[in-house]
């Protein structure tokens, strides 16, 4: 759900207070725990570290970014990849069928290149 018209966005009044000012070059890395906050155009250009829980994550807003939340770039929960045993075969498998197909992609290309050199030197 949306928030109300009649209230509008959220804004961290201390967070636009930092910047307020300030040419985003010389702000820096500007520290918040205000992942709710709405980003607004005056934001533009600074980079935030928005808190994820643990630790701040450097963000660096751009035009795209207007209207959004600084949280939704901050992600809170590391993905560790799906999959356990079978996952990590199927993996090794389609690595080996890579490098092989690259070494017999390679073999044509330096026996060509050896027969080419062959009949010049038989001169």
């Amino acid at each position: 759900m949306t928030r109300s018209l009649k209230k509008g966005p959220y804004l961290d009044q201390r967070l636009l207070k930092k910047i307020s000012g300030k040419k985003p070059a010389e702000a820096g890395v500007v520290k918040t725990w205000a992942r709710a906050c709405q980003i607004s155009p005056e934001m533009v250009g600074f980079t935030f570290g928005v808190h994820n829980g643990r630790q701040h994550l450097e963000v660096l807003v751009t035009e795209e970014m207007v209207g959004h939340r600084l949280g939704e770039f901050s992600p809170t929960r590391k993905f560790v990849r799906h999959g356990g045993k079978m996952q990590k075969e199927q993996e090794q498998k389609a690595k080996e069928a890579e490098i092989a197909a690259a070494q017999a992609a390679k073999a044509p290309v330096a026996a060509a290149g050896a027969k080419a050199a062959a009949p010049a030197g038989k001169k």
